[in-house]
C-alpha cells in the first residue's frame, strides 16, 4: 500500500508458509493508530530488553555444558491423562473447569461455554518440521477430539503459542478468534475466515457465547519470520462469563501492570501464569516462578485469593533451567505465599474452587538432583534500561 513502510521481498515466494504474514493494508493503518505504536513498532508499558548486553556469550556457554543440558529434559516418560466422558461429559459443577494441556495451551469451561487459550497441537514449535525444540510429551488427545469450542485466545503470534497446524485445523471448525493486533494477518494467511477473527488492542473487549473476552497488557514482544519489527501486539487476557473469571499471562516479564489489571478487572477465580522458560539472560520478557506466584497476588489485589494454575513450562525445553524446577519453585513460592497452586498433568482436568490436583507427577520423570536453585534467574523487577539499549520491543 502507498506509505507502507514494508515491501514484499524480493523472494516472498520462498517464504515459508510458518512464517505467517505481515500485517498491510486496513489492518495496518489500525496498527498505526494504535496507543500502544510508536516509531514504527509496538510498545511495552515499561522499558523492556529481550536479551541483556552480553547474553550471547553466557547462553553459548550454557549450551555447551553436558550436565546442564541433561538436566533440561525429562529422564523418563512425562505421564499425561487423556480426557474421558467422565472428565468432560458433564458441565462442572461449579460452573468452571481448566484442562491444561500442556505449556500454555488451556481450555477453560466458563459458565457454559468452551474458551481454548494458545492452542499447540505440533511436535515442534518452529517454523521447520525438521527442527527446533521438539515436544517432551505426547499431546494428551487429538485435537479433533477436543470438541466444539466458542472461541480460541491467542496471546501472541511466537511459535509455541501460535502454531500453524493447529490454526489451519481450528480454522474448518468455524470458531472464533480473539487475537491482539495484528496477528490476524498470520491466521488470514493460513485460512481462517476474515469473518471469524477479532482484533483487539490492549483493554478491547470481544462477546463469545456470553464470555467477555479483554485484551491486557504484558510485558513481551513478537516475531516469527527473520525480519525484525513489532507489527504484531502480544497480550495477556481476561475471560469473565456471568459468573466466574480467569487470568491467561500469555508470556511476560513481570511489571506493575498486574495489580491495575487485577484493580480494573479482577478478582479472578483461576490465574494461568507463566512460569517457565526464564533466564538472566532475558529476565524482562519471562518471570521466574517466584514472580509468577507475584503476579496472581498482584491479580488477587494483594491476596492469596483464587487458584493458580502454572503454565508454560514441562512441554518444550526453551531455557538453560533443569525441567521440572518452575514447578518446584512455584510450588513453594505459592506455598510460603498462602496460595492455592493446581499441578494437574497434561489433560487432567479439574475444577479450581474444588479440590486441586497436587500430585508431585514429575519427580518421576525428573533427572535425579535436578531440582535444585543454581541456574534460576532471581529477578525482583529490572532496573530500567537507557533508552539507547532497548530494543524494538521497548518503552513507549
Amino acid at each position: 500500500m502507498p506509505g507502507s513502510r514494508f515491501r514484499r521481498p524480493r523472494f516472498a515466494g520462498l517464504r515459508p508458509a510458518s512464517f505467517g504474514a505481515d500485517p498491510s493494508g486496513d489492518r495496518l493503518e489500525r496498527i498505526r493508530r494504535s496507543p500502544n505504536y510508536a516509531d514504527g513498532q509496538f510498545r511495552n508499558t515499561v522499558p523492556t530488553r529481550t536479551m541483556l548486553p552480553g547474553a550471547a556469550r553466557g547462553m553459548l556457554k550454557a549450551s555447551l555444558r553436558g550436565t546442564d543440558r541433561a538436566l533440561r529434559t525429562p529422564s523418563g516418560p512425562v505421564p499425561v491423562h487423556r480426557p474421558t466422558t467422565q472428565d468432560w461429559g458433564r458441565p462442572p459443577a461449579s460452573g468452571l473447569r481448566l484442562t491444561w494441556m500442556g505449556h500454555s495451551s488451556v481450555l477453560a469451561e466458563i459458565d457454559g461455554s468452551r474458551i481454548l487459550f494458545d492452542p499447540v497441537w505440533g511436535e515442534r514449535c518452529s517454523p521447520f518440521t525438521f527442527a527446533g525444540p521438539r515436544r517432551l510429551h505426547p499431546v494428551p488427545l487429538p485435537l479433533a477430539e477436543i470438541g466444539p469450542v466458542d472461541a480460541v485466545v491467542i496471546s501472541h503470534d511466537h511459535y509455541d503459542h501460535l502454531d500453524m497446524p493447529t490454526i489451519k485445523a481450528l480454522a474448518a471448525t468455524g470458531t472464533v478468534f480473539a487475537v491482539p493486533l495484528g496477528v490476524g494477518a498470520h491466521l488470514e494467511h493460513w485460512g481462517v475466515a476474515a469473518g471469524d477473527i477479532v482484533e483487539l488492542d490492549w483493554h478491547d473487549s470481544t462477546k463469545a457465547a456470553g464470555v467477555t473476552l479483554t485484551a491486557t497488557p504484558a510485558r513481551h514482544f513478537c516475531g516469527r519470520g527473520l525480519r525484525g519489527g513489532q507489527q504484531t501486539l502480544w497480550a495477556s487476557w481476561v475471560a469473565a462469563g456471568p459468573e466466574h473469571r480467569v487470568f491467561h499471562s500469555g508470556d511476560t516479564g513481570y511489571f506493575h501492570g498486574f495489580a491495575d489489571i487485577g484493580a480494573e478487572y479482577g478478582t479472578f477465580d483461576a490465574t494461568m501464569i507463566q512460569i517457565g522458560a526464564y533466564s538472566d539472560f532475558w529476565p524482562e520478557i519471562h518471570m521466574t516462578p517466584e514472580q509468577g506466584v507475584r503476579t496472581h497476588v498482584d491479580l488477587s489485589r494483594g491476596t492469596p485469593a483464587g487458584s493458580l494454575l502454572p503454565i508454560h513450562w514441562g512441554t518444550f525445553n526453551l531455557a538453560p533451567h533443569p525441567w521440572d524446577e518452575p514447578v518446584e519453585l512455584t510450588t513453594a513460592a505459592a506455598e510460603a505465599a498462602g496460595v492455592r497452586v493446581a499441578t494437574p498433568k497434561p489433560g487432567e482436568p479439574f475444577e479450581p474452587s474444588g479440590t486441586l490436583p497436587t500430585d508431585p507427577w514429575w519427580r518421576a520423570a525428573a533427572e535425579p538432583g535436578a531440582r535444585r536453585p543454581g541456574s534460576r534467574a532471581v529477578v525482583a523487577g529490572a532496573a530500567p534500561a537507557p533508552r539507547e539499549s532497548l530494543d524494538l520491543a521497548g518503552e513507549r
